[in-house]
């Protein structure tokens, strides 16, 4: 396959998907992110640590929780900083130390969607909120700090101005065709080759302009835009295909983040997790031009994906 220029669905984003790029000679190691975890007595998420701490939402009893939220200790945004306005969670996903997502049942990951449910219901209950990132960092070079399975809820008044430009490109879409352009998307690739897995409830499939290494995304069918709109079944079935992408993920050894957006005044938005693995380098040409060189086709990773699911 040749390298080819590919544009996003909706933004004026570019990528280059080069699959011969992989064969490059390459005498220069790139740090791995070490995947075996230890128990740390100093975890600050372990429940020793937790006395004392207000959980701002709990799932389980208080001495036998399953999944917890509390305020981040390091926030860049707070309630009391007009110049950077918000707040910053924490999701703990697991009391056990050593879990990752991936190893834990599918009901446990739909409840942790009812938990970002159940926050972005409660913090959206503060007018001043216009946009609420729900993300995950999986391995150092993703972006964690801490070994212990978290991600965070991070909502501000700042809307991204890239955000607001997709918003204005989805509305116009729609007058102009009728309908939403990610719904248009599901009818497409679940015909094509990107295509990984769907159910009656929801689809899964690798993006035609991938800027990441095996980059993955979990769509709800429905037209919803926010998660607190999600159906207990749409929540096992996103749960569900989420545990197996993080354990193909995991087979490759990669570090990895996930998240979505929810802007909170367009209702016209179609609600859509990002899972993207951290394999490439981002260098010369990425930095300087802004186009992204992807050396895993899509179409390669959706046969990656689809391998061992039932």
């Amino acid at each position: 396959m040749k390298s080819e220029f590919r544009k996003d669905y909706i933004q004026e984003k570019y990528v280059i998907i080069a699959p011969r790029r992989i064969k490059r000679p390459n005498d220069v190691r790139v740090p791995v992110d070490q995947t075996t975890k230890q128990f740390d007595e100093a975890c600050q998420f372990c429940s020793g640590h937790l006395k004392g701490d207000k959980f701002l939402y709990r799932l389980g009893p208080a001495k036998n929780w399953r999944i917890a939220t509390k305020a981040n200790k390091y926030p860049v945004v707070t309630l009391n900083n007009p110049r950077a306005y918000g707040q910053q969670e924490v999701v703990i996903e697991t009391p056990d130390h050593l879990r990752e997502l991936e190893d834990l049942p599918v009901e446990h990951l739909a409840e942790l969607l009812t938990t970002y449910a159940e926050r972005t219901k409660a913090i959206t209950k503060n007018k001043k909120i216009e946009y609420i990132l729900i993300f995950k960092n999986n391995g150092g070079t993703a972006g964690a700090s801490l070994q212990h399975s978290h991600s965070q809820i991070f909502a501000t008044n700042f809307l991204p101005p890239h955000l607001a430009d997709k918003s204005q490109r989805q509305q116009a879409y729609k007058l102009q065709k009728g309908t939403c352009v990610y719904c248009d998307v599901i009818k497409k690739e679940k015909k094509g080759p990107r295509f990984v897995w769907q159910d009656k409830n929801i689809i899964a499939f690798t993006p035609y302009a991938s800027m990441f290494n095996y980059e993955i995304w979990i769509m709800p069918k429905r037209h919803i835009d926010n998660i607190t709109l999600l159906t207990a079944a749409e929540k096992l079935s996103w749960a569900k295909i989420l545990k197996h992408s993080l354990k193909k993920i995991s087979l490759l050894n990669l570090p990895y983040n996930y998240y979505f957006h929810q802007v909170i005044h367009d209702e016209d938005q179609h609600l859509y997790m990002k899972i993207v693995p951290r394999g490439s380098v981002w260098a010369g040409v990425e930095i300087g031009s802004g186009l992204i060189i992807n050396p895993i086709a899509p179409e390669e990773a959706a046969r990656f994906y689809r391998l061992g699911l039932k």
